[in-house]
């Protein structure tokens, strides 16, 4: 199939949070070495917090998306609450009314939460931020989509080209954040956000690869 319920959806919010608790150790030590190490910790805190929300009162991936952007924003310091939870309200929003989601349905998504990224952050490809993972990653979807491959094509391309993307953070110099003020130093480390974010979205693909088998 090349759909799947939005219904169902609440399987890619299970893997999303899932993928940040296995990974707040990474997550930090990554952090610990150009930052104040936090970021795992940080997301998982709030992303924990998520799961047990949801436990008590589940729904569809809009709605799963839509709790986790209101805790992440409200509950959780720095820099990255706000970001990640301006993404997933923006995702929510864009999904919100769908019965079904096909492969449009999922790009708009995914081009909404980066231009809700956009709209609080000056941050731009090469600047080792996660929008040198989250750009290549939904314009490598887009070209798939535009070619008229199939959904699955089109999350596989998005998957290697964020992996690719939060590879490539490790050559840069930070520009932005505490990393900033290291200069030269910051080189030779993955950004933090960057590697989240690449978690964030393989989990979202592989999630919906999961539902599109199913259907």
């Amino acid at each position: 199939m090349n759909k799947f319920k939005n219904t169902d959806g609440a399987l890619i919010v299970d893997k999303i949070i899932l993928a940040i608790q296995e990974n707040k150790q990474y997550l930090s030590d990554i952090d610990g070495l150009i930052g104040d190490g936090d970021h795992g910790i940080n997301m998982n805190k709030g992303f924990t917090m998520c799961r047990e929300s949801l436990d008590e009162t589940s729904g569809n991936l809009a709605y799963g998306l839509k709790v986790l952007s209101k805790i992440l924003i409200l509950k959780i310091g720095g820099s990255m609450g706000p970001l990640y939870g301006k993404f997933f309200k923006a995702m929510a929003l864009s999904l919100d009314k769908k019965e079904e989601i096909d492969i449009n349905d999922f790009g708009e998504a995914l081009e909404s939460g980066y231009q809700a990224i956009t709209s609080i952050s000056p941050a731009k490809t090469g600047d080792k931020t996660l929008i040198d993972t989250l750009v290549p990653a939904i314009t490598a979807y887009n070209i798939s989509r535009n070619e008229g491959q199939s959904f699955e094509n089109a999350i596989e391309a998005m998957k290697a080209a964020a992996i690719e993307g939060r590879d490539s953070t490790k050559d840069m110099v930070a520009k932005l954040g505490r990393a900033s003020r290291l200069g030269e130093r910051s080189r030779g480390v993955l950004d933090a956000g960057a590697t989240s974010c690449c978690l964030i979205l393989e989990a979202m693909g592989n999630g919906a690869k999961e539902l599109l088998n199913k259907s």
